[in-house]
C-alpha cells in the first residue's frame, strides 16, 4: 500500500487534471470544519476529515503513522485538553488537482496556546470518496 500510495501519487502528479470549480472550494471548506472542531476542543469532530481506514498516512515529527485510529490516539496523547490544542488556524498556499479523485494541498499552521505558540507546514493528498473529500495522507511538520 506504501509503494502504491506514492506511486500514484508521482503519476498523477506529472500530469494536469481537470476537476470541477467547486472542487476547491469542497475542499476549503473542509479545512474550516477542521478548524472550528479543533477550536472547539473536538479532536473527534476534527478527525472526520480524515479517512478511517488502516491506510491513513500521517507524517509527523516522530516518522510515519498508519490508521487512522493510531493517528487518533496520538493527537489526544500530543493534545490532552484544550489548552494543549490551542487555537488553530491554516492558510492555504495550493489547492490543485493532480488526478482524477485527488487533490494536493499545501499550507502553514499555527496554534495560538497559552504554553507557547507553534507553527509549521503541511502537505495534504485528499480522495473524493462516496461521503465527500477525505484526507488519505498528512505530511506535517
Amino acid at each position: 500500500m506504501k509503494t502504491a500510495l506514492f506511486l500514484l501519487f508521482v503519476i498523477s502528479s506529472l500530469s494536469s487534471v481537470a476537476q470541477p470549480a467547486n472542487e476547491p472550494a469542497a475542499i476549503r471548506h473542509l479545512l474550516q470544519q477542521q478548524t472550528k472542531d479543533w477550536n472547539r476542543g473536538n479532536i473527534e469532530g476534527f478527525m472526520k476529515t480524515y479517512w478511517k481506514s488502516d491506510s491513513l498516512m500521517f507524517i509527523g515529527k516522530n516518522g510515519v503513522v498508519w490508521g487512522w485510529q493510531q493517528t487518533l490516539d496520538n493527537y489526544k496523547k500530543g493534545y490532552p485538553d484544550t489548552a494543549a490544542m490551542g487555537q488553530l488556524s491554516f492558510d492555504i498556499i495550493e489547492v490543485k488537482p493532480i488526478a482524477k479523485n485527488y487533490y494536493f494541498v499545501v499550507g502553514k499552521w499555527m496554534l495560538q496556546r497559552t504554553a507557547g505558540n507553534l507553527s509549521g507546514h503541511y502537505t495534504l493528498l485528499l480522495r473524493k470518496m462516496k461521503k465527500g473529500w477525505k484526507i488519505v495522507a498528512d505530511h506535517s511538520s
